[in-house]
């Protein structure tokens, strides 16, 4: 069984580009379509370029889409990762539409796609947080009690990232991992 110590030295916290990020994969926080959006979709998609939007429509027209709290992997196409897990976060309703679990998914199906690939690191942004809304400090409260529950209990991932943009997430997930 891991130490909180060995789970401490699997976990980091990076305030910068997720699209930049020199990892196995990247998560995505995608919406339903796969098909790009705004926020951390639009860049990775952009990033990433047409061989991510390609492998998006396939997956679209094989099973119509991604649902809220499930995952599906791409190539990474032109990122630094070879591979992007897309999850679909929930939309904030006030928490009382099953948001909380929904999230908690994300999180456990994208490790789960992660261990499945043999994926080794692995950078996560803060799904749910921008236009669909979820408070951030809830949302990161989940993050991390799901990748450490994870960690201990795989060796893959060997290390998990969050990924910040900017100093008020960066200061939201210093308070998480300090719980």
């Amino acid at each position: 069984m891991p130490t909180d110590a060995d789970l401490t030295a699997r976990i980091r916290l990076v305030q910068g580009d997720i699209t930049r990020q020199t990892v196995a994969a990247i998560v995505n926080a995608a919406n339903s379509s796969l098909l790009g959006g705004g926020g951390v979709d639009g860049a990775i998609h952009r990033a990433g370029g047409p061989q991510v939007l390609e492998e998006c429509r396939q997956i679209r027209a094989r099973q119509g889409g991604c649902k809220t709290g499930a995952a599906v992997i791409t190539t990474g196409g032109r990122l630094p990762a070879g591979h992007v897990i897309h999850t679909v976060g929930p939309v904030w309703n006030g928490g009382h539409k099953g948001e909380p679990e929904l999230l908690a998914s994300c999180y456990r199906n994208s490790l789960h796609l992660a261990t499945e690939h043999n994926l080794e690191t692995l950078a996560f942004p803060g799904i749910s947080t921008g236009i669909y809304g979820y408070p951030k400090p809830e949302a990161a409260a989940i993050a991390v009690r799901e990748v450490r529950q994870w960690l201990g209990a795989h060796a893959v991932p060997a290390t998990v990232t969050f990924v910040v943009f900017d100093d008020e997430n960066r200061r939201v997930y210093e308070q998480a991992l300090a719980e």
